[in-house]
Order: structure tokens, then C-alpha cells, then sequence
């Protein structure tokens, strides 16, 4: 028998519109904060307002995690039988802490429900090629521990890259020496990331932003293999032109199932800064 289960996931998770559509998951708000401003990210302020904002602002914005309280809200307006939360990586956010204490405190007054809250290990639309999956698995009437089983299989087979335009926002948030922050860009040195068990690391630099394309997807080939049937995302920190390059170099040179694309929103987009790009695989 086909079990009702739905998707619930939170406000850093970047969609492409196919997916948000596909899957319909629940979102539970993340807010961002310039100084006394708060917003819920992609609810009170959109990703073109966002941008134009840390760009003039002189501190980095703030970011806060839902509360227990909010996911709890969430559960009780739900009248699905199971709820699958799949969460922001928890090693760079307390979300999906807060979320098992909600589950906890939830499940204590109804015994009845199932809820099961996951560990992306990863983020923005690394758990979107996530969701995607596991709203098709839904599809075809496989139970939640089927599901989870297969989650276990998707945290492996991610392939999740990126470059990133600028350091301003490491070189704001401290995790950036300012002078070595200001010579990286003088040299117009861009910086890749991986994004991998739950962490974003730095593997590499290439001067300019072609030859920083070309390196991420050397990077994503050699890491996917055979592409054959699987979808690529690609998401951009308000640089739409860069994503339409690169879309037709993925097509000209790849043989995708699928081409997708996605805006960072203000969640991600703290970290990344403007002008980045980030591509996932699955």
C-alpha cells in the first residue's frame, strides 16, 4: 500500500523551478539579517534585493537557523501520514539539530506520525537533486525506508563543485586574511570549492573566469564519469549571462539527461558572495 509521505525542507536549499514543481516539498523559513533588518530568505526578500543589499552593505549579513518551534508549527498543519525533512548540511548550520528536537517534542504528543529528519550533507541544489530523487521514489510508491536507504546512495553519488567570483564574504566574515583576500583579487584569481561530506572545501585556484570555468567542469568530469541519466544543476549568485555559457558549453560536450538551472538565494548566497557559480550532479 502506498504510504502518503511528504517532503519538508528548509529555506537554504536553492531550487530550479522543475524541481520545486516535481516535488512540492514544504519549506521551512531560514531568516537573513542586515543589522537590525531580518528576512525570511526567499519569502521577504528576493535574490536581486539581496545582492544589491550585501553589496553595499560593510559587514556581512546574518543568517539564523529555524527554531524547533518553527518546524514544529509546520508538523501540526501537515495531515500527511509520514514527513521526510531533509536538512542543510549540519556541519555548517544547527537546522537539522533543531529539527530533530522538534520531531522529538512533536512525537512525544502524536505517537501516530512518522517523521524522519535527514542530514543533507550538503546544501542549496545538492538537496534539491536530493529532493528531486526522492520525490520520484515517492512516485513509484516506495516506502519511507526504502527511501531512506536510497538517501544513503544519493550522499555518496553527489558530485557537488563550485567557483566562487570573490572572497569578499570570507574576507568579511573573518575566515579570510584581508591582505591575502585583496591580492587573490588584484591577481583576478577565482577560487573552486567541493562541496563534500557536509563541508566546503577549497581545492584550487585559476586565474580568470574562463579559465576557472574550464577547470570546475575538468573537476566535475573526472568526478561523474558517465553521465549518461543523470541531471546537472547549475545555480548562480546574480550572474544569470554565466549560466547561459554554460549551459551551452554542458550541452555541447555532455550528453545530460537533464539541464537545470537555479538562483543561490540569500541563504547560500552569504557564503558565496556574488558572481559565483555552483554545479551539482547526481
Amino acid at each position: 500500500m502506498k504510504k502518503d509521505i511528504k517532503i519538508v525542507t528548509d529555506g537554504s536549499c536553492d531550487f530550479p523551478k522543475e524541481i520545486l514543481e516535481r516535488a512540492n516539498p514544504d519549506l521551512v523559513g531560514i531568516n537573513v539579517s542586515f543589522g537590525d533588518e531580518s528576512y525570511v530568505g526567499g519569502l521577504e526578500i528576493d535574490d536581486v534585493t539581496f545582492y544589491e543589499k550585501m553589496r553595499s552593505s560593510a559587514e556581512l549579513p546574518k543568517t539564523s537557523s529555524p527554531s524547533p518551534e518553527r518546524f514544529i508549527e509546520l508538523f501540526k498543519n501537515e495531515n500527511h501520514e509520514e514527513l521526510l525533512v531533509i536538512t542543510l548540511t549540519s556541519k555548517l548550520s544547527s537546522t537539522y539539530s533543531n529539527a530533530v528536537l522538534a520531531k522529538q517534542l512533536y512525537l512525544e504528543e502524536h505517537p501516530e506520525k512518522r517523521i524522519e529528519v535527514v542530514d543533507s550533507k550538503s546544501g542549496s541544489i545538492g538537496v534539491a537533486l536530493m529532493i528531486s530523487k526522492c520525490a520520484k521514489l515517492i512516485e513509484e510508491g516506495k516506502s519511507m525506508d526504502e527511501i531512506l536507504e536510497d538517501i544513503e546512495r544519493q550522499q555518496k553519488d553527489i558530485v557537488f563543485y563550485g567557483v566562487l567570483d570573490t572572497l569578499e564574504n570570507a574576507v568579511k566574515g573573518g575566515r579570510v586574511n584581508p591582505i591575502a583576500g585583496k591580492i587573490i583579487s588584484v591577481l583576478n584569481y577565482k577560487v573552486l570549492i567541493k562541496i563534500d561530506e557536509g563541508l566546503v572545501k577549497p581545492i584550487d585556484k585559476a586565474r580568470g573566469e574562463v579559465n576557472s570555468l574550464k577547470k570546475l567542469f575538468e573537476y566535475v568530469k573526472n568526478s561523474v564519469g558517465d553521465v549518461t541519466g543523470k541531471s546537472v544543476t547549475i545555480a548562480h549568485s546574480n550572474c544569470p549571462d554565466k549560466v547561459t555559457k554554460i549551459k551551452r558549453y554542458i550541452e555541447d560536450h555532455y550528453d545530460f539527461k537533464e539541464i537545470l538551472t537555479a538562483s543561490i538565494g540569500p541563504i547560500m548566497g552569504t557564503f558565496t558572495s556574488e558572481g559565483a557559480i555552483l554545479v551539482a550532479v547526481l
